[in-house]
């Protein structure tokens, strides 16, 4: 009797998967030779599968129900625990296969091999049913790569998907019948999912041992693709589960022997002269149309780009120069969270986990990437220099680190310059030189930019440049803030102690992770999101757009504070400007004390004239 491919099943393959890649961690890592030598492709895999085996077991569904709601929550919480650029495309692998069986459990033809049209999840052959969602994983894969290069882990999955429907072919043309016109029940002449999963991960080892071959840095190395054999090590551990779910010896969850790949040392792999600096990592919640431009964008921008994902969560993985611009595009497409920003030499070099969160890859959750993102980076002082900075600058030369903050109003200013940060007004940093000239006047190493503003990006991100060219070498990190409080949260967490790249991904975290809006004047009569404003009106914006047109400041506020924290929220901060009526503060405290428990607020006096005021919600 055929073992059927059911939720007890896709458990089982989780947990045999996660027991393969925790063995080879140590050999995947060691062979990590492309796209970047860093050492951790055994690591990224072993914390995307193991995110998605904590999810998977956070979901509700029986023991022996359908693989589809199994699969669905297997793939999404790879997708949000995914790990580099192998994690990444492992999580859209998953996500392919339960497109399948979702399409199939609802009654759609999910285009299997050999059948004849749709058929009920629990009718649907087996065999037939899983090469199906093999190739549709494959196609999945290489959609998500911008630039598919083979000799790959996407060439270990098309040889898998390969030998899946050669499988069924075959089985087909053994018995002789053809189940669409000889009135045979296709469950006849169906080979069964466990001869289908064991013909795709024998292709697979086959396919892995070519690469070698395929790859210039892998002939080099005379290694085989790390992440094509991490692949292997999945797909036999679905072998694995579908043979026997309760059985205790694993021959085909162990990653390839010995004999299919030459370890030697990686530095040999001839990596490209200078690869990008940054590998940068989030989930992005938006519509496709969206994605389509943001792919487009990342894609000048650096290299080894996946997008993967859809129905409005993505996971985005690009490696670039210029980390805030890629984490800027994000927040242009959508609403980008989770962001992880490593900077891939100093990655290399320590033989740190690309960008994950350090310690035991078993010990990784699906929430845990908050943590990787730098959320619990403490509120250490925002002194402008630090003792970080290992060897970062010469002796007599630049020296600790420091943060370069626009701003608009006495009051944030001031705030700004307690924190320790070095204050450059709107105005100036619209000048060419403005903000170039105060980074190179902070005399330091390191160098954290907060535009605070839109517009400023453009003109921030050509002060990193010219800085990181100019003799002294600055190394310079652009967080895209885009409104004042951002850049306050951004501040807060600050902490000039820890690694450069880690200060700026809890900045850029602590930013994201912050809702913006702000209460204007309209000096003229436009046309906005919310309908045709007057000169005189107040407006209400959030996150850029006109939320609210009304005659009267305080109202304004109250209703534009309750949009935003509708989405729910911890912290309120509100930067009262010039032009603020009296009391408005005090207003707006009690608004939130009285309709929304545990929310705390903060003011500030700000003193901006650009905007009676600013609300943040973290």
């Amino acid at each position: 009797m055929q073992q059927p491919f059911d939720s007890t099943v896709v458990r089982a393959w989780a947990t045999l998967a996660v027991d393969a890649l925790g063995e080879g961690r140590a050999e995947l890592d060691s062979i990590n030779v492309f796209p970047v030598a860093d050492g951790d492709t055994g690591t990224n895999l072993l914390r995307t599968v193991a995110a998605a085996a904590e999810g998977l077991e956070e979901a509700d569904g029986a023991s022996g129900g359908p693989a589809a709601p199994a699969l669905r929550a297997l793939g999404r919480a790879a997708l949000i625990g995914a790990c580099g650029n192998s994690g990444t495309i492992l999580a859209q692998l998953l996500r392919g296969m339960a497109e399948v069986y979702g399409e199939a459990q609802r009654g759609g033809s999910p285009g299997t091999p050999g059948t004849g049209g749709a058929r009920r999840s629990e009718d649907a052959p087996g065999g037939r049913l899983l090469a199906a969602a093999l190739r549709r994983a494959a196609e999945s894969a290489y959609e998500a790569v911008a630039r598919p290069v083979e000799g790959t882990m996407l060439t270990v999955a098309r040889a898998a998907a390969d030998a899946a429907e050669r499988a069924v072919a075959e089985h087909v043309d053994t018995d002789g019948v053809d189940a669409r016109t000889d009135g045979v029940d296709a469950d006849s002449v169906d080979p069964g999912p466990a001869v289908v999963a064991r013909a795709a991960h024998d292709a697979a080892r086959v396919a892995l041992s070519a690469t070698t071959g395929q790859l210039d840095a892998l002939r080099r190395a005379g290694v085989v693709d790390a992440g094509g054999s991490g692949l292997v090590a999945v797909l036999g551990a679905l072998a694995d589960a579908l043979s026997d779910p309760a059985a205790g010896s694993r021959p085909r969850s162990a990653l390839v022997p010995s004999d299919a790949h030459d370890v030697q040392a990686p530095a040999t792999a001839g990596a490209p002269d200078r690869d990008p600096a940054y590998e940068v990592m989030y989930l992005l919640e938006a519509d496709d149309a969206t994605v389509a431009a943001l792919r487009e964008r990342l894609d000048g921008l650096g290299d080894s780009l996946v997008v993967g994902g859809g129905d409005g969560l993505w996971s985005v993985h690009v490696h670039v120069d210029d980390a805030g611009a890629a984490v800027e595009a994000g927040v242009e497409a959508g609403r980008p969270h989770r962001i992880r920003i490593t900077h891939l030499a100093a990655a290399s070099a320590a033989g740190a986990v690309g960008g994950c969160a350090p310690g035991d890859p078993t010990e990784h959750r699906s929430g845990s990437a908050d943590e990787a993102a730098g959320k619990d980076g403490g509120a250490g002082g925002t002194r402008s220099g630090g003792a970080d900075s290992a060897g970062a600058g010469l002796p007599g030369g630049p020296h600790g680190r420091a943060v370069v903050a626009v701003v608009h109003g006495d009051g944030l200013a001031g705030l700004c310059e307690e924190a320790g940060a070095l204050v450059v007004r709107a105005g100036q940093a619209l000048d060419s030189e403005g903000l170039p000239a105060a980074v190179h006047a902070t005399g330091a190493a390191e160098v954290v930019l907060l535009p605070n503003d839109a517009e400023l990006h453009a003109a921030a991100s050509r002060a990193a440049r010219e800085a990181r060219e100019s003799p002294v070498g600055i190394r310079v990190a652009v967080v895209p803030t885009r409104a004042a409080v951002q850049g306050i949260a951004a501040l807060a967490v600050h902490d000039p102690e820890r690694r450069f790249d880690e200060d700026v991904v809890a900045m850029t975290s602590a930013a994201g992770a912050t809702r913006y809006g702000e209460v204007a004047v309209a000096e003229c009569r436009s046309w906005t999101m919310a309908g045709v404003c007057e000169a005189g009106d107040v407006l209400g914006l959030v996150e850029g757009d006109v939320a609210v047109i009304g005659s009267d400041i305080a109202a304004t506020a109250e209703e534009v504070l309750e949009r935003m924290l509708a989405a729910g929220g911890e912290l309120v901060t509100l930067v009262v400007g010039e032009q603020a009526p009296g009391g408005l503060a005090a207003r707006l405290e009690e608004r939130v004390r009285g309709g929304h428990l545990g929310v705390d607020t903060v003011v500030y006096e700000g003193g901006q004239q650009c905007a009676p005021l600013l609300i943040g919600v973290e």
